[in-house]
């Protein structure tokens, strides 16, 4: 099958600056954008930036695409860019704040190929395993399925909207100090996965080449954690990196504790994650 468009999704951390210094970036951007640029996807997606930091930099390393940039109260804030090739439509699409104004609404870029209409969510949920951080992300992905089902009613007859929602999802379960009854990140996967599966929305999490894309180094206390997915609708099909849907590298791809300490120092904690989608 052709292709239909190629997508990057990267969380990089804090990427342009420090939630207490937003003029001055923790680490240098040039290599940053450098690495991006490098995959040559189609589209590309950044967690974690501040716009005006990146910009000149962004401006001379990446002149063939445009660019799109959430906005509001929150620190942290989402880049999509496309290739200047492509059409493409953006919408921040606020109601994925759930309510908090501090968090990150999702980006929602729709890209038309051949006159094929493809959405793409892009999403940076919260973090946290305590409670409150466990529901503001249940409620965000109950919110995105039943996108989902609005975007299935507006692709017409056929009624199946070539829907992917993806990027930093943050499943990394529930810790109740006053309960046993602890949820791992394991099992937050597998409960979303159940209800992608259910029949009105019919969707899946795709398979990666590696599991665990999150990894703050040795000296953290923190185990490697698989945080980062894409999610489809079930009828889409996607380019195959030998088995798997989804290629990740970065810090994965070291042989040494050592060299993974020293990529996630110089880019992110978090893994990219590169697909490309096949014609329908």
């Amino acid at each position: 099958m052709a292709k239909a468009f190629s997508v990057l999704s990267w969380n990089v951390e804090h990427f342009g600056a420090t939630n207490a210094d937003r003029d001055k970036p923790n680490k240098p951007v040039g290599p940053i954008i450098e690495l991006i640029a490098a995959q040559k996807a189609d589209v590309i997606a950044i967690y974690e930036v501040v716009g005006k930091v990146v910009f000149t930099e962004i401006a001379q390393k990446m002149p063939n695409y445009q660019f799109y940039i959430t906005e509001g109260p929150q620190t942290q804030e989402i880049l999509v860019g496309v290739k200047r090739s492509l059409f493409a439509f953006f919408t921040q699409k606020l109601e994925f704040k759930s309510g908090e104004p501090a968090l990150r609404p999702g980006a929602l870029l729709t890209l038309v190929i051949d006159g094929v209409n493809y959405p793409l969510l892009f999403l940076h949920l919260k973090s946290l395993s305590e409670p409150k951080g466990f529901g503001l992300r249940d409620d965000m992905t109950q919110r995105a399925m039943k996108f989902r089902k609005v975007l299935n009613r507006a692709a017409g007859q056929n009624g199946q909207s070539n829907f992917v929602f993806l990027g930093d999802l943050n499943t990394m379960g529930m810790n109740l100090s006053y309960s046993k009854k602890d949820i791992s990140g394991t099992e937050e996967i597998d409960r979303m996965e159940k209800r992608l599966a259910h029949k009105s929305i019919n969707m899946r999490i795709l398979n990666k080449s590696q599991s665990n894309t999150y990894w703050p180094g040795a000296n953290s206390s923190y185990e490697p954690s698989n945080l980062d997915h894409v999610v489809a609708a079930e009828h889409m099909k996607f380019k195959k990196f030998g088995a798997n849907e989804v290629r990740v590298s970065g810090w994965v791809d070291e042989t040494s504790d050592a060299k993974k300490d020293d990529w996630v120092k110089t880019y992110s904690d978090h893994a990219m994650l590169y697909f490309e989608v096949q014609k329908v």
